[in-house]
């Protein structure tokens, strides 16, 4: 069995702690490999190498920085084939999809090689006499990034990128469920260029996340999950004086009009609602049609659609439309909450329960499942289910539908499909949540805007990517500057004007 590292100033290291966690093949129920769990003890030295190795990356010049970045681009897309394998061999995405989730990460590394244009600052000449007024971005030292295992791509290098065009130093501590492609990225990150130290990729559990948010090096921290762990996170770093952005569940809307078309969105809602077995927190779990006719035609549509799914392992090839869940336990919840949604009630019009693949009957396998007639009261649509479920809510009229996302304790992302223009401005203008898409079912921006949600999904005043993420990076510094040249005065005991 594949012993996996930890990655510490520029080489792999093995644990110290003697904690270990099972690292599964999603398709088979098997494990495939271990993965160490770091001690505070383990967490706290890599950070001090860390910090060590800083201080002459922060005076590297942010274009050279970017010159790391471009290089990173250039072995990511020479190692694609590479990094989905083994991305999909942990999580169990399809190829395909497993490939998007190192495109996405990619464009924010095609992004930070333009580092030295988000990094400049602000100046004002003779702001007064002899006075010049100017503005620096200066990096935070060392931050860290705490990442989910449903990207185990894209999510680490949107935290690492940024962090590191910026001058910093980065702690990356990904899942423990699928460790490998971070540890892959970090050795890319060596052959592009960066110095050894400056990444420290430490895997673990809740004593390396502990040791993160209590180390007093660390400056700030960046985490995608759950939306308790979120709050946690976000609490306990902040009380220790940390800059922290965390970014947690989603309940995703997707309003369908009567106008729209109907075969558009009924394809939407397959790929949005079922892709990558629905564990994407932009995933659309909740489909609002207005109107029981629209619902009717809509549902009419989707049975077909839904019935004619291939679920199947990634080694299947390109013919599979989605994977296994991540662990047994994700299959156990997610069928749980079926169970509950047909309990209080709703109608489970498409049912996945006993869904078997032959040969692989100890894989976290989960049929698709579609319900109709649910209620905010239910737990199907109150919870995140992280799974191919997706759940029908039929409103009356476009106020009742937009008051669901709107009354939602979520808002990461939302949809409206329509053809009517004045209908899709005023949705955009006055919902509460984060990204939304006008007939697209998963507005993720692109790497020059930025990605964050509203309410209970976003904790923190930055997003991610973006100029956010420079933002969130670093630290402006204002320098008033004089050089005397036959000016006198005296001594000034109170503010005064500068003209």
């Amino acid at each position: 069995m594949q012993e996996l590292t930890h990655w510490i100033n520029g080489k792999h290291v093995k644990g110290t702690s003697g904690r270990f966690a099972d690292v599964y093949n999603p398709a088979t129920g098997e494990v495939q490999a271990r993965v160490p769990l770091a001690s505070k003890a383990e967490l706290d030295a890599a950070v001090a190498d860390a910090a060590r190795a800083q201080a002459a990356w922060a005076a590297t010049n942010p274009q050279k920085r970017g010159r790391v970045m471009m290089a990173m681009v250039g072995l990511i897309n020479r190692d694609m084939d590479k990094l989905a394998e083994a991305l999909s061999r942990e999580h169990g995405k399809t190829i395909p999809d497993a490939k998007g989730d190192v495109q996405r990460g990619l464009e924010v590394i095609e992004y930070c090689i333009n580092a030295a244009q988000m990094l400049k600052g602000e100046f004002t000449d003779s702001a007064g006499p002899g006075i010049d007024m100017y503005s620096m971005r200066q990096p935070l030292g060392v931050a860290a990034g705490i990442t989910p295992f449903n990207f185990p791509a894209m999510i680490p290098l949107w935290k690492m990128g940024p962090a590191l065009s910026c001058g910093n130093a980065f702690i990356l501590k990904p899942s423990e469920r699928d460790p490998s492609v971070p540890l892959i990225l970090a050795e890319l990150f060596q052959e592009a260029g960066l110095p050894d130290g400056v990444l420290q990729v430490i895997n673990g559990d809740k004593e390396s996340v502990d040791a993160i948010l209590d180390n007093e090096v660390i400056q700030a921290v960046g985490f995608v999950g759950s939306t308790p762990i979120a709050e946690y996170i976000y609490g306990r770093g902040c009380s220790n004086g940390k800059r922290v952005q965390c970014f947690g569940g989603a309940k995703n809307h997707m309003i369908i009009m009567p106008d729209a078309d109907l075969d558009q969105a009924a394809d939407a809602l397959i790929g949005a609602g079922y892709g990558a077995a629905g564990e994407r927190c932009m995933a659309i779990s909740v489909a609002v049609p207005v109107g029981d006719a629209t619902a009717d035609a809509l549902i009419e549509k989707l049975i077909p659609r839904i019935e004619k799914l291939k679920v199947g392992p990634y080694t299947a090839g390109n013919d599979i439309d989605y994977g296994p869940v991540v662990t047994a336990a994700a299959k156990a919840n997610i069928l749980k909450l079926v169970e509950s949604g047909v309990a209080q009630g709703a109608k489970l019009v498409v049912d996945g329960r006993d869904f078997k693949l032959q040969g692989y009957e100890q894989g976290y396998f989960v049929g698709p499942h579609l319900f109709d007639h649910v209620t905010t009261d239910m737990d199907i649509y109150r919870k995140e289910i992280f799974g191919p479920v997706l759940s029908t809510v039929r409103a009356k009229t476009y106020e009742e539908a937009i008051g669901y996302a709107m009354d939602h304790e979520y808002g990461n992302g939302t949809a409206i499909f329509t053809r009517d223009g004045d209908t899709a401005r005023d949705f955009a203008a006055r919902i509460n949540v984060g990204m939304v898409g006008i007939n697209v079912p998963i507005p993720v921006p692109l790497a020059y805007h930025t990605f964050g949600g509203w309410k209970k999904s976003g904790f923190g005043d930055l997003n991610q990517h973006g100029p956010d993420a420079f933002r969130f990076y670093t630290r402006t510094k204002t320098v008033t500057s004089r050089w005397p040249s036959g000016i006198k005065e005296g001594a000034a005991f109170n503010f005064k004007a500068m003209d």
